[in-house]
């Protein structure tokens, strides 16, 4: 095995994902190769120092400090009534396109046409019905901008 060889392997030989002929042949390497080993064993001294690095959620503190300037909370705002408008024009869009194709389908029957208009509207009489009991109770909550 070449040095170019071995290098891609010993991560691999680290995380325990090597196959044990690779492995055989790694450390057959490793044994005459200086150089090798020595990489080998700095990338074993980096993974034992990132093994124990956690990750730190930044302090409440700080998240209403982020939150009480206007500038974060209308762009925020801003970017969540775009894409929902946006969302709902291409969702319309696309229902009247397939109700559209639906309609000018001659290969399907009337009472199936009819069937599928009537679920279609059904389903998006719930779904306004559940959108319009949240923003019912969203208004109404006493506790929305409590932290």
């Amino acid at each position: 095995m070449k040095c170019e060889e071995a290098r891609p392997l010993m991560m691999a030989l680290l995380d325990g994902e090597i196959e044990e002929a690779q492995k055989i042949d790694l450390e057959r390497h490793l044994a005459r190769c200086y150089a090798c080993a020595k990489e080998l064993e700095g990338f074993r001294q980096l993974k034992e120092v990132t093994e124990g690095v956690t990750l730190m959620e930044p302090e409440s503190r700080i998240w209403q400090e982020y939150w009480s300037r206007v500038y974060n909370r209308i762009e925020r705002g801003l970017g969540a009534v775009l894409l929902a408008v946006s969302a709902a024009a291409l969702l319309i869009f696309a229902g009247f396109k397939a109700v559209e194709s639906l309609i000018r389908d001659p290969s399907l029957a009337i009472s199936l046409k009819v069937a599928i208009l009537a679920a279609i509207a059904g389903f998006v009489l719930l779904l306004l019905s559940v959108v319009r009991e949240r923003l019912y109770f969203w208004k109404r909550d006493r506790y929305r901008f409590v932290r």
